[in-house]
């Protein structure tokens, strides 16, 4: 920022230098006269036409007709001027007049930059009589600076291509509450062979009266003054400005329409008059591709948009359809409290379903009016975690299993070494599916207003229900398809509503007209199985918490775990980091659908940990295990020999499955190397008990009562000190910014790290056994395993919580 500013002043200071003088260029004021202030200080300008540099402040596109008039009449016109401008780019066009002669300037324009620092470079040319004008082609150099929302500084410099002329222009506005109520704004123009004393200047006001409408007033060295009004509805506008000229006698009118690019505006269409509706078809998850992805819908996109639509006065309704959509039960309470949050600020809510089961049902159920398609079903058969148990597989296909088990419910091995659940696995399984399904049943009933008793009832004694049976039992209110949204809100709403995208709504909510970049947080995702390269990808997180450290701009640091464990190394890796990172700026930890082991792990050094409800967390131990050959070789016609130097050195090594790339050890582990991985797992248990004791401030006796590998519930989490707060991401986020000293009512802007998962989907999708393999997470678990055969994991199995 610093040397932005350094090496703009030094720009401008050699713009104004006495060069070799030719004909000087036209007056900068006299060729700007549709200004109503300075470009950096009021209005976004003109859109680029006269310092570029607004184009990078722009956030979305806009055009605007300007014209002036002989007298007073608005109708007649003199001079006029269009100007357009997005993001980035912009072209304007203007038609002078003097007498009989004319000239018709061009300006072609980019911008880049942020909210903070922005600079644009133009070409600008004219055709008419030019010399009458005194118009040349010029290119144009400009730079504004926010450093803060009281501040904004512009520089711009005009260069002459056939001639030695040069000008510098430098503004300043200054918003002595930091808001647009109140703007006080200055600038001066010198062009080379003028001095100091002879530079023209401005200096004026801009009031902003109620939103969206402005009063501005300038005053300018000769003693001319102008008086400019605009007004906001949205995406259009319209103003005018009343010239006076040095006798103070009323010279001539400007007027101004504009359309596109929101703008907070005096008059809305109408609290409540417009509806929202998001059709969350296809799968939930946390990233989508940027391309050819549409049957992805990203969390935290659609929380956001709930968020924007419970602030937006406008929006009366929301309506969800939940048809054909795949999601995790932790989202659907995330969406479901974002939901009641809506409802709490006056919104209705109305949720389409057709065929749903338990948590599609938990999401709907909060709806103030549930729709049921005519041909539809609820299933409600209550909840069910369990797994598959390869233990006879294993030994049809003459493959050996030791499991390395020493902690009660540490279990993730039992897949393989068991044909049933162990008493351990039993336990937290059962309290678990029991915490999820009371969490259900008492949402339910408030919502829908049942009883607990008549709830089990209807899961227990009816479970599947046709569209008239549901609607019978008020487990719906109506019965209509998605394509009838319109009819079902003038039903609810007794009035029919517009509709509003959630573009619109993102446009609505970006339309700030405040100075400056936003305070930023950063949410980082650390997803999947813990790997250095893979899942977390630990590796790169241990990157990002170190950039992050020092990155000023960042002020606090949101952490999305949603991992069953694996590595402990990797898991280590990305706990540090995140330690250290938590040293410099806050740090908040948001758990998913599961956070446990290795997932429980990374997230320990939080400064606040946040978990769902029915998010899976703690499992704080280590197990290992060991698959080797007992005649699957032979099965499959495969042997294998070496020769080796090192007692041990054939640990490990056996016949290579081609193809998959998974070798299976010849061989079990010796008493001897068994015993020294059991000490192995049980040192590094002790060490992953201390650090959770260093990272939530607890006794390592205090941990170790909560730990041996066991699993808990969100609730049960927050109850025994692992987990500091139920909620979801936008808890975390609120917390973060609390943490982080921002106001509750400053705008943030939120840096998704990663921020997609790429452009488009390179994997073919072609059936097959790497395929397969990709697909399936038992068959994932089984690779995972045997590309760690004999490693201590901090580790959960598939079917240990809800996918």
């Amino acid at each position: 920022m610093n040397k932005t500013l350094i090496c703009a002043a030094l720009l401008w200071a050699a713009l104004c230098l006495d060069l070799a003088h030719s004909q000087s260029l036209s007056g900068y004021y006299s060729r700007n006269d549709f200004l109503l202030a300075p470009p950096a200080a009021f209005a976004d300008g003109l859109l680029g036409f006269v310092n570029p540099a607004n184009l990078a402040l722009l956030q979305q596109s806009e055009t605007r007709f300007l014209w002036s008039t002989d007298g007073t009449r608005a109708a007649s016109f003199k001079d006029w001027g269009l100007f357009w401008g997005t993001r980035g780019l912009g072209f304007s066009t203007q038609r002078r007049h003097n007498g009989n002669r004319a000239v018709t300037d061009f300006n072609l324009a980019t911008g880049f930059g942020s909210r903070a620092v922005g600079l644009g470079l133009a070409y600008v040319w004219s055709t008419g009589d030019r010399t009458a004008f005194g118009r040349e082609k010029q290119f144009a150099l400009g730079a504004i600076v926010r450093p803060a929302r009281f501040l904004s500084v512009g520089l711009l410099g005009n260069f002459a291509t056939a001639s030695s002329n040069r000008e510098g222009i430098a503004e300043i506005g200054i918003r002595p509450l930091g808001t647009p109520q109140l703007t006080l704004f200055a600038d001066a123009a010198l062009q080379n062979g003028m001095s100091l004393s002879e530079a023209p200047w401005s200096a004026g006001a801009a009031l902003q009266v109620v939103e969206g409408l402005h009063l501005v007033g300038r005053t300018f060295d000769s003693e001319a003054f102008t008086l400019g009004l605009t007004i906001n509805f949205g995406k259009s506008g319209m103003g005018g400005q009343a010239h006076f000229d040095s006798e103070r006698e009323h010279a001539y009118n400007t007027y101004m329409i504009r359309a596109g690019g929101v703008k907070p505006g005096i008059v809305t269409a109408g609290k409540g008059k417009r509806h929202l509706a998001l059709n969350l078809k296809g799968r939930m998850d946390y990233h989508k591709y940027v391309w050819f992805d549409k049957d992805t819908n990203r969390l935290y996109e659609v929380l956001n948009n709930i968020r924007a639509a419970t602030a937006d006065l406008q929006i009366g309704v929301l309506a969800l359809n939940l048809s054909g959509m795949q999601i995790r039960p932790e989202h659907a309470w995330e969406i479901r409290e974002a939901l009641k949050q809506a409802q709490a600020a006056g919104k209705k809510v109305i949720i389409f379903i057709d065929n749903a089961g338990m948590t599609d049902y938990h999401l709907a159920s909060v709806a103030d009016k549930v729709v049921l398609d005519p041909e539809g079903m609820l299933t409600l058969q209550g909840f069910v975690l369990g797994r598959t148990y390869l233990k006879g597989t294993l030994e049809k296909m003459g493959l050996g299993f030791d499991e390395w088990r020493f902690f009660k419910y540490k279990s993730a091995m039992e897949s393989l070494s068991r044909d049933r659940l162990s008493e351990g696995d039993r336990e937290q399984l059962q309290d678990f599916v029991d915490d999820w399904y009371e969490l259900v049943r008492r949402e339910v009933c408030a919502s829908r207003g049942l009883t607990p008793e008549r709830f089990d009832q209807l899961i227990d004694n009816e479970t599947l229900f046709t569209a008239e049976s549901a609607l019978r039992a008020h487990l719906v209110d109506t019965l209509a398809r998605w394509s009838a949204l319109s009819e079902v809100i003038k039903k609810v709403t007794g009035k029919s509503l517009r509709s509003s995208s959630a573009k619109d709504l993102r446009e609505r909510a970006d339309a700030s007209q405040a100075w400056g970049e936003p305070p930023k947080i950063a949410l980082v995702y650390g997803l999947g199985v813990c790997a250095m390269d893979e899942g977390i990808r630990a590796r790169w997180l241990e990157r990002v918490f170190h950039n992050l450290a020092k990155n000023r701009a960042i002020k606090a640091v949101v952490f999305r775990v949603d991992s069953p464990g694996g590595d402990g190394m990797a898991s280590d890796v990305v706990a540090e980091a995140l330690r250290k990172c938590s040293e410099k700026k806050p740090v908040i930890v948001s758990q998913g659908q599961v956070a446990g082991s290795g997932g429980y792990w990374i997230s320990m050094y939080g400064d606040t940990i946040v978990a769902g409800p029915i998010t899976i967390t703690g499992s704080i131990g280590v197990i290992g295990g060991w698959i080797y050959d007992q005649g699957f070789g032979e099965k499959i016609g495969m042997t294998e020999d070496h020769v080796k130097r090192g007692a041990h050195a054939d640990a490990g090594y056996g016949i290579t499955l081609p193809y998959l790339g998974v070798r299976v050890p010849a061989r079990n582990l010796t008493a001897e190397e068994r015993d020294r991985i059991e000490a192995l797992i049980k040192g590094f248990y002790e060490t992953f008990v201390a650090k959770v004791a260093r990272g939530r401030g607890m006794s390592v006796e205090q941990v170790k009562n909560i730990a041996e590998g066991r699993i808990f519930s969100g609730i049960d989490g927050k109850a025994n000190g692992l987990v500091d707060e139920v909620g979801g991401m936008l808890t975390a986020l609120a917390i973060a910014q609390q943490r982080a000293g921002i106001d509750v009512n400053d705008d943030i802007k939120v840096v998704e790290i990663p921020a997609s998962k790429g452009l488009f989907n390179l994997s073919p999708g072609l059936p097959g056994v790497k395929t397969q393999i990709a697909a399936d997470p038992i068959l994932q678990f089984i690779k995972f395993m045997s590309e760690r055969n004999g490693q201590p994991l901090p580790l959960l199995v598939p079917g240990m919580y809800p996918e």
